[in-house]
């Protein structure tokens, strides 16, 4: 992402994880984004991964993004959600045991980290959780947990053609946790990254 980016390789479940770093000044603590299907181009320079890592830079969060099974210098092969969300919990838990974390995805990924919040919420503070382009339609996104809406920002855009607008309020409504809707945004946020950025840091800031 910049100059100052490390890349790390540390082990996994399937092999080696690669990870790269971004530490923010005096961080108050790390946040974890996952990035979009892999089988599918996603990995984690993605343009929309990237802009959620600046933006939690920017609110002074550390950030970690790292590459699924078989993406870059992974190892391993695609498990359908499953070996990737045990994946990022390795990744918490051996490069942020402790200490205020984040949680954030991108499509695929925001699935991704929805299991992830499931499974590491009881046993630690995770100080805000945002879902981007949430594959609502794709996939078993688990819902959030009524304490922690106040945390959560879900954002999709009204003319995604990957993930209907529709999938992902059908996901929300029974919980009655809020989307913002970018109008005109495709999945990508092409042309919109700038508003996608304020609308995060607005959320850390709040």
């Amino acid at each position: 992402m910049n100059a100052q980016t490390e890349k790390l390789l540390i082990p996994g479940a399937a092999g080696a994880i690669e990870v790269a770093r971004d530490v923010a000044p005096e961080a108050r603590g790390v946040a974890l984004i996952a990035h979009p299907h892999p089988l599918f181009g996603g990995t984690m320079d993605n343009k929309v991964v990237q802009t959620l890592a600046r933006a939690f830079v920017q609110c002074g969060w550390s950030t970690l993004r790292f590459n699924f099974r078989g993406v870059g210098q992974s190892a391993g092969v695609h498990d359908e959600g499953r070996g990737e969300a045990a994946d990022l919990q390795q990744v918490v838990e051996q490069l942020a045991p402790q200490g205020p974390l984040c949680l954030a995805g991108f499509s695929f990924g925001a699935f991704v980290t929805s299991h992830a919040v499931a499974a590491l919420a009881p046993q630690r503070d995770i100080h805000k959780i945002a879902l981007i382009g949430t594959a609502a339609s794709r996939f078993n996104v688990l819902p959030i947990a009524a304490e922690l809406h106040e945390r959560t920002l879900v954002v999709h855009g009204e003319a995604d053609d990957t993930v209907p607008l529709a999938s992902v309020m059908d996901w929300a409504r029974p919980q009655v946790l809020p989307v913002t809707v970018v109008p005109g945004g495709g999945h990508f946020f092409h042309g919109q990254l700038p508003l996608l950025r304020s609308l995060v840091v607005r959320h850390l800031r709040a």
